[in-house]
C-alpha cells in the first residue's frame, strides 16, 4: 500500500487522504497527531478506545507508526482529581503524554461566527493534528466576552469551533462541510443525533451546544461581534 505521506527535506511531497491528492504541500516538520481526553477519579480516561481508534486511523492515513499498547500504558491513569490529557504521536512513532488539571465546565458559552471561512476541500480538516494554525490564532484572539468561535466554510455552511463540534438537540454539521470527526460527535451520532448541512439561519431559535470528548456538551448562545 502506498504511503500517503512522504516527507523529504522537510517538505511534504504528497498527501493522499480519502482519495484526495495535494502535491508539494510545504511543511517544515510533519505534524503531530493529537488526542485530547479527560481522565476522572474512579473511571480513568473517558472514551479511551475511541480516541486510540481515531489516532490509529490517522496514523495509518499519514503513514506514521503507532504502538497502541504503548499508548494504552501511558494512559493507564487513576487520577485523584479530573485531568486534561493530551497524547501526541510524531512521524517517527514517538508518543508523548502531558496532563494537567481539568477545570469545571462553564454553564454557558457565548459563541461568535469567525470572519475567515474554511476550505471544505482541505483534507487536513478531518484529522486532529498540530497543523491547526488558524484555530490557534483564532482562539488566541477571542474578543472579550466570547468563549468560542464558530467557523463557516466558503459556501456559508456551518463547520465547527476552534476546539469543539457544534450540536443542536438533534443535529450536527455534516463532515462534507469540512470539520473534524470528533469522538463525542461520533458517540452522539450513535445515540440518535443526525448529520445535516446547516447554515447560520438554521441555528436561529435552536438550542445549541458546543462539545468535545474532554468537556462534553456546553450549552451555547450565538452572538454578534
Amino acid at each position: 500500500m502506498e504511503n500517503p505521506l512522504r516527507a523529504q527535506s522537510g517538505v511534504i511531497r504528497q498527501l493522499r487522504l480519502e482519495n484526495t491528492r495535494i502535491a508539494h504541500m510545504p511543511h517544515a516538520t510533519p505534524p503531530k497527531i493529537i488526542e485530547t481526553l479527560g481522565a476522572h477519579p474512579g473511571e480513568g480516561p473517558r472514551r479511551l478506545a475511541a480516541h486510540l481508534d481515531r489516532m490509529e486511523r490517522t496514523a495509518l492515513a499519514l503513514g506514521y507508526p503507532f504502538d497502541r499498547a504503548r499508548a494504552e500504558a501511558l494512559l493507564d491513569l487513576a487520577p485523584e482529581t479530573p485531568q486534561r490529557c493530551r497524547l501526541t504521536l510524531d512521524s517517527d512513532g514517538a508518543l508523548d503524554l502531558t496532563t494537567g488539571p481539568l477545570a469545571p465546565n462553564p454553564t454557558l458559552w457565548r459563541v461568535a461566527i469567525h470572519p475567515e471561512p474554511l476550505d471544505a476541500g482541505d483534507p487536513w480538516l478531518g484529522y486532529k493534528t498540530t497543523r491547526r494554525a488558524l484555530y490557534d490564532r483564532a482562539r488566541a484572539a477571542l474578543p472579550e466576552g466570547i468563549d468560542e468561535w464558530l467557523f463557516l466554510n466558503r459556501a456559508g455552511e456551518v463547520c465547527e469551533g476552534t476546539i469543539t463540534n457544534l450540536f443542536t438537540e438533534t443535529l450536527t454539521p455534516a463532515l462534507s462541510s469540512g470539520l473534524l470527526p470528533g469522538v463525542l460527535r461520533a458517540e452522539l451520532l450513535g445515540q440518535g443525533w443526525r448529520e445535516a448541512v446547516l447554515r447560520p439561519a438554521d441555528l436561529d431559535g435552536a438550542r445549541l451546544f458546543m462539545g468535545n470528548s474532554l468537556r462534553g456538551l456546553i450549552e451555547a448562545r450565538l452572538v454578534a461581534v
